[in-house]
């Protein structure tokens, strides 16, 4: 990372930022993700108990979602609340200059990575706000793997996310970052190591080594998102069914903030 990078300088306002005041809900236990949101009957069917999940990642915002979200409505939301489900929103939006993916159509610019991070964290949070998540609620900014190796593009990453964390920070909103271990999460955690801030509040990690378990596959030391901060996705791509109807999820395992 450059020494004189806007996002590590001393006077930068980036320092400043605070996560916000509102007590967090945090959720210990196996949760999933879907690429669309499921139907109100899929989540009563896979509630209380019939399913080993207690919350639900899903995709609130971000210009590059991958799929309709023709179920995600507040009314949604008020009543898979209403059912005991936790939430992990999340925003996929600009990926890495050096994401090798497709469908990444829209990168981050290098040159103006912090103010894009608040762009998004603007959009992310208002859309939380539409669908009646308030205050204190964490979303995830979604980066997807991308190669190592290039400074500039982990400088970009790091830039965008500083700039999401103070943005959310900003509107009282909390900080959730997810990328893969091989890249993102690399990434992150050298930054964290070298003094940038502010970081995210919650770490959602891909490493999908069929592991049930938030103790950092060795990669975390114990003070890096310690208390409740920590989320692991450790399985991919795979098809379910409870209480008589079928989804495919990505499976993971929470000791985090969510959305109670």
């Amino acid at each position: 990372m450059a020494a004189n990078s806007p996002a590590q300088a001393a006077s930068s306002p980036l320092e400043q930022s605070r996560p916000a005041a509102v007590e967090p809900t945090v959720f210990m236990g196996r949760g999933f993700d879907a690429c669309s949101a499921p139907s109100l009957k899929a989540m009563r069917a896979w509630a209380h108990g019939a399913s080993p999940y207690g919350a639900v990642g899903i995709y609130i915002s971000g210009r590059q979602r991958g799929c309709e979200q023709t179920h995600l409505t507040a009314d949604w939301i008020s009543q898979v609340r209403e059912l005991g489900w936790r939430l992990m929103p999340t925003h996929v939006g600009r990926q890495p200059p050096c994401s090798e993916r497709a469908d990444s159509q829209q990168t981050i610019d290098p040159a103006h990575a912090t103010q894009q991070g608040r762009e998004e964290a603007a959009e992310a949070f208002t859309a939380a706000r539409n669908l009646g998540l308030g205050r204190g609620t964490p979303v995830y900014l979604d980066l997807e793997a991308y190669p190592l190796g290039s400074a500039g593009c982990a400088q970009a990453v790091i830039d965008f996310t500083l700039g999401w964390t103070q943005g959310l920070h900003s509107a009282g909103y909390l900080s959730g970052f997810y990328s893969s271990t091989l890249s993102g999460v690399t990434d992150l955690l050298a930054a964290r190591r070298a003094g940038a801030a502010p970081m995210p509040d919650a770490l959602w990690y891909a490493r999908w080594n069929d592991k049930a378990a938030t103790d950092g596959d060795g990669l975390l030391r114990d003070n890096e998102w310690s208390g409740h901060r920590r989320a692991h996705q450790y399985h991919g791509k795979i098809k379910e069914s409870h209480g008589g109807i079928s989804l495919t999820i990505d499976q993971n395992q929470l000791d985090t903030i969510v959305a109670g």
